[in-house]
Order: C-alpha cells, then structure tokens, then sequence
C-alpha cells in the first residue's frame, strides 16, 4: 500500500504519513482528508511514498480525496520557499492557500425556470402573471424570485412547469465567470507605448522567466502598454491564466469597468470586501484553471493557479503590498519568485517605483520600460511648494493663502480641486486644557483621534472607539476636551467656511465603506457634481478625473517623521501619486504642496521633477549605511502583559543569539508603540551583507528560543515597519 506524506494547514513540525487505500486516487498535490487526533483535517499530499514506506508500520488511512485538481508542483515549491524566507511554519503558508475551503468541491445548484412559449391548458390569473414575468425577464429565474415578482405562491411556478410552459434547468450556484476575449481591440498606443507592449508581448512568447519594470509618469499609459501583454498571453495559450495584484485602495470599480471593456468581461476578483459566496467561487474556479484573468489585493498571490503565467504587480512601490500580521511577507518580491518558479512572466508597473526595483533594474535582473509621457494633450502637472514658513495659514487654521486663491480660481473656471492630507477624522489629538491630559486608548500609548461627524474618538491603531466625553476622564473638568491638529473633517469644515457655495466631499475609509460608496463618490466627481474633494491616500492611485485641476497637499511634512528608513521615499511617493491625478485630460493641472521643510530632498525632487535625482540621494545614504537594497534588515518583537516580563523574556533571547560573520543586533529596545492592546513590547532588530542568508540565521537563532506561554514573539524578515 503507497503512503502519502501529508501537510496540515497547521503549526505541526512536519507532514505526517498515511496508508492511501487502493480505491482512492491519489498523487503529489492532491486534497485530501485524513484523521488528525479526533478529527478529519483537510490536507495537502506534499510526497508520495512507495509500498515499502508501510511495511512494518501502523499508518491511519486518507479518507478521502477532494475533486480538485492537485495542486501545482510550482505552488507547492513556492509555499515552501515563503515558508523558509519567512521563518515560518508551512502549514502556516499553506493555510493562507486555502482561504475558501468550501471551493474544494463543486458547486451546489439550483433549480431556474424559463418560459417555452406553450400555453397551459388552464389559465388563471396567477398563471398569467407569471408568464408576463417570465416574458419581461432577461434571465432565468428561481421559484421564489419569480413567485415574489408576480405576487404568487411557488406552487403557482410548478404547476405551470408541470403544464409544460415553464422549462426547469439545475444550474450551479456559483457560476463559471463569463469567458474573456483576448481579440478585442485595444487602446490606440503611442509609439512609445507600442514598443514598451512588443518587448512585453515577445517575452510572453518565450514562455520563460522574465521580470520587467514599467516605469512611466503618472497617466503615461501602463494600464493599456500591460493590457496588450494580457492579451497575448490569452491568445497564446488556452489554458494560461493572469494575476493582476494592485493594493487593495485601488481596487477600484474604475479598474474592473477597464478590464470589462478590454477583454469583455470582468476578472475574478480576490480581496477582503467579498463575501464568502464569491471568495469560494474565485477560489474554485482559479483552482479548475477557468479563471483567465484574477484581479486582487496581496493574498491573491496565494490562489491555486493551474497554470500561471504572467503576474503583473501595479503600483509596486505601494506599501499595502507588505503584510505586517501573521506571515510577514512582500507581495511583489513574493510575486518574482512566484513568477520564476512557474516560469512566467512578471511585470511590475509603478510611477515612482521602489528604490529595491529601481536597483534591481539597474543590476540587470529586471528590463526597465520608460513611458516617459502622458498620451494626446494631457501633460504631468506643474508642481510649486508653498512654504508655510513664509506663508503660514491663519490662526487655526491649515490652508494658506495661496492655496485659498488657487482654490477659488478653480472654483470660478468650472474646474474641480482635490486636497489631499492623509489624516481621517477631525483631530489626531485630543487635549484636556485644564490639565493637558492626552487622551489615549485604554493599554497603550495611541492617541486618540476626534471624529466629530460621529462624535467618537476613535483609535486608529487598535478600532477602539468611545463616544467623546463630556468630562475630561483625567481630572473631570467639563467640556475642557480640545481637538489638535487637522483631519480630513476639519480641513472640510475650513473650507465650507472659505468657500460655501462650493460642492464639497469627503473621501476616506470613514465616508467610503464599501464599493457602493466608493463607487458613489467616484461617480460624482467624475460627473462634475464635486468642486472639492478632500481625501486620505484612498485618492491617491486608482482614479482618473478628467476635470481635476488643482491639487493641494495640506500637510506634505507629516510621513518624514519617526525612525523610518524609507520615510522620504514613501513621502515624494505618494505625494508625487497625488499630484499626478492633476491635469490627466485636456486641461493642465498644478499642484501646490504646502511644507515647513522645502528644502527636504523629497520636497525639492517632487517640485523640480527629478525623481532619478532624488533616487540617487537615496541610494547612496542606504548603500553607505549597508540599509535595504543594499543589505538586509529583519526584526524580532516580543510582546507580554508586563514591562518586567518582556524585559526578562528579552534578555533571555538576546542570550541565545547566535555569532554571524557581518550581523548586526541591535536591542533589545522599546519599541516606538511601546505598549499595543495592554503587552508591553521590546524590538530587536537584526542588519547583515547582501550575502548572507538572513533567514537561517533567524531560523538558527530562533530555533533555540523557548518562551513563556504569556510571552508572544513576531519575525518580520524585511520589515517596512518599524513601529
């Protein structure tokens, strides 16, 4: 009897291995069922053994084999090296390819009806309202949906079915996404843009290995220049299948309605907003190989492809990408080495992409692409910083008066104005004036954040939310609570005051919960039915409004604080993404970026348009320093319910550390959230060459560690955050 060697999505040590009796057809990949304790565990066939595996052994049997296609020997490899480079147990990777289980088996039906045109022998007038539902309906309908239409009982639809004027059909529940068509014609191309999607399609072609980085400006174009690479791919071959990753912000109805029109259908989609009916629907059908094209957030990454073979990672300098809870992983590092283990092509797109690709770029592992131009009469926007030193806003309040007179004169020209602050919320901190007691949230050292179209402070870290005192809780003095600092509600709130004939919104995570309210905001402003519209970095990437002329960034200064190694990168990253959604039809658009620092590198790059120049003084302080791409980082967090516990527990770690010719640790130390949800936290972090594989000293280290059970600990290899 062969023997299966199975991975549980669980944090066991190692496959287990079990009898496959001779009536189960089984083979490496395949889902199956086996007993685990009391229970039968789904699991993975990561190896098939010969008979002589069972001989002299008392092995429980698999119970049953699921009727999904086995997992790739691709997806399987690539579970395995995240698992390794994230010092992280593999079934913990596994269970993160098996987010909607219920996809294992097919689909459930239902019984729909359509009409067949013959008269019942006995007509009534129940009957004869069903038939004129079933004559005005575009589609098939169940009993209950047509009952409900014509105000009827069921029993009224199955007796016109049994009279032969109702045709009953099963159908599956969840339905096969509609087919793509590849042939559809495409946007009109630049000659740049048309050569950029030749070397794309050649590479697709070649059926290999290949990572290419689209570097163009902001509206140059990288959406259609990778549509044509899509294409190609479809056209190709019948059985290949695209990923497209974009962050989760830029999940956007504009984006699918895009695709819709390219290829004739919308992609499958994968991210958290679904329900767990079409998670699982995503899920099977990616899994069968009959979804062409998937559209998702970071996870997607995850999906058990059968045959995957172009990844495309957009906006790959987003942040989003980097998955800070459970498994700690990069989703566009991740996606290469997805990419090389099936052979497929990848294509990172960005307008300002990471300081990591551009060096990889320039060290030859991936072909750079240059659109170096928005298409037609669209230009990139003329950017000016206003210095707040010179031209500070008036007391309490955070637009200057340059910013003010632009406004207006949009305004008065019929054109539209985005402010762009990154702060959801009224105020980030709430102050006693009596006593000057920072309200923060109960176990930590968060601020809390005044929401005052809801009257709740709300923390952003942790979701804790009160409704606002009337007491200071401190010292009890009444309505001494005070509001610091600006948010997107109070930058409204001014500019209702300044301009109050104007049609203002708000766009945040607050006001935009859901796709239906996204949606609705999207609409109106691209309708003209917004003159200004004050938005967090939702705005920022994913939107096109032809009637967007000015932009201003309220407060430009505040991603460069804390200890952050990528700080001015992210900053002239989303600023510049900002000020790019300026000017993208026919009218020039400006962007006017308030500062009290502009003569930062960052500011002074964004507002003479010299992105490599800036990039340079990048690199070079990270390459001097021995920092990311030039060298390796990763972090260790302990947490516990006491300071005294954690230091101990600390102490302990640092220990066992073992010796490594050019690591560095550094801590332990607090970390900059020093305590999160009542556990004390302590941070170490650990720099090694560019050569030295990090994660098996991680893993060498780590494996020496036996911690209390209150004591929790967390690995980032390549972390992004340093909180």
């Amino acid at each position: 009897m062969a023997v299966a060697r199975i991975l549980f999505p669980m944090p066991l040590p190692e496959p287990f291995d079990y009898a496959v009796p001779e009536d189960l057809d089984v083979e490496e990949g395949s889902y199956v069922a086996a007993p685990l304790g009391k229970h039968q565990r789904l699991g993975i066939v990561v190896e098939m053994l010969g008979d002589e595996a069972a001989e002299g052994r008392t092995l429980k049997a698999v119970s049953e084999v699921y009727p999904t296609p086995p997992m790739t020997k691709a997806m399987r490899d690539f579970l395995a090296f995240a698992a390794r480079y994230t010092v992280s147990h593999p079934g913990h990777l596994l269970s993160m390819a098996l987010r909607a289980r219920a996809g294992l088996l097919p689909s459930a039906t239902e019984t729909v009806f359509t009409a067949t045109g013959e008269t019942p022998p006995r007509m009534t007038d129940a009957r004869a309202k069903v038939l004129d539902v079933m004559v005005a309906a575009d589609d098939p309908m169940t009993a209950a949906q047509i009952a409900e239409a014509a105000g009827v009982s069921s029993g009224v639809v199955r007796g016109l079915a049994e009279a032969g004027a109702l045709r009953a059909t099963d159908v599956p529940t969840d339905p096969p996404f509609p087919p793509v068509n590849p042939d559809l014609p495409g946007a009109t191309l630049t000659a740049e843009q048309a050569e950029a999607a030749t070397e794309l399609c050649a590479a697709v072609r070649e059926d290999t290995f290949h990572t290419f980085l689209i570097d163009g400006v902001t509206g140059s174009g990288k959406t259609e220049v990778y549509f044509e690479a899509i294409a190609e791919t479809l056209r190709g071959d019948p059985e290949a299948q695209v990923l497209v990753l974009l962050p989760e912000i830029a999940l956007t109805q504009a984006i699918l309605s895009r695709f819709t029109a390219r290829f004739g259908a919308a992609p499958a989609p994968w991210h958290s907003g679904l329900s767990d009916k079409e998670r699982r629907r995503t899920w099977r059908e990616t899994a069968h190989g009959r979804a062409r094209i998937v559209i998702g957030a970071r996870s997607a990454l995850f999906l058990p492809f059968r045959k995957l073979k172009l990844i495309i990672v957009d906006e790959e300098h987003d942040g989003s990408f980097k998955q800070e809870d459970g498994v700690t992983y990069h989703a566009r590092d991740m996606s290469v080495m997805r990419g090389k283990l099936e052979e497929a092509v990848v294509v990172l797109a960005s307008a300002t992409p990471a300081l990591e690709t551009v060096v990889n770029a320039e060290m030859g592992r991936y072909t750079r692409l240059k659109l170096s131009a928005r298409p037609g009469a669209a230009r990139l926007p003329d950017v000016e910083l206003v210095d707040l030193r010179a031209d500070p806003p008036a007391k309490g309040m955070w637009l200057s008066s340059r910013l003010v007179h632009e406004m207006r004169a949009t305004l008065a020209a019929g054109e539209q104005t985005l402010l762009f602050l990154n702060r959801r919320g009224y105020a980030p901190l709430v102050i006693c004036k009596a006593c000057g007691e920072r309200l923060k949230t109960p176990g930590t050292e968060n601020w809390l954040t005044e929401h005052r179209y809801t009257n709740r402070l709300v923390c952003h870290v942790t979701g804790y939310s009160i409704l606002k005192p009337q007491m200071c809780p401190h010292c009890g003095a009444a309505d001494s609570l005070m509001g610091v600092g600006p948010g997107v509600e109070r930058v409204a709130e001014e500019v209702r005051v300044l301009m109050p004939h104007a049609r203002i919104e708000i766009f945040s995570s607050d006001t935009a919960q859901g796709g239906d309210a996204t949606r609705g905001i999207v609409e109106r402003m691209e309708n003209g039915e917004i003159d200004v519209l004050i938005g967090t970095q939702i705005v920022a990437k994913g939107h096109n409004f032809p009637n967007l002329t000015l932009v201003g960034v309220v407060d430009a200064d505040s991603g460069m604080k804390g200890g952050d190694l990528r700080a001015g990168e992210r900053t002239y990253q989303l600023l510049s993404q900002v000020a790019g959604r300026a000017g993208r039809a026919e009218r020039p658009g400006r962007a006017l970026v308030q500062t009290y620092a502009p003569d930062n590198p960052a500011m002074l790059a964004l507002a003479d348009g010299d992105r490599d120049g800036f990039l340079q003084i990048e690199r070079d302080v990270r390459a001097e320093l021995g920092l990311p791409p030039f060298g390796r980082l990763a972090a260790v967090i302990l947490s516990a319910p006491s300071a005294e516990m954690v230091d101990q527990a600390a102490r302990d770690v640092a220990a066992l550390a073992p010796n490594g010719q050019g690591i560095e640790l550094f801590g332990p130390a607090p970390a900059p959230i020093t305590v999160l949800r009542g556990r004390h936290r302590r941070r170490f972090l650990v720099k090694s060459p560019r050569n030295v594989d990090l994660s098996a000293y991680m893993s060498a280290w780590l494996g020496k560690i036996k911690l209390p059970a209150a004591v929790r600990m967390s690995v980032d290899i390549d972390p992004y955050s340093f909180l």
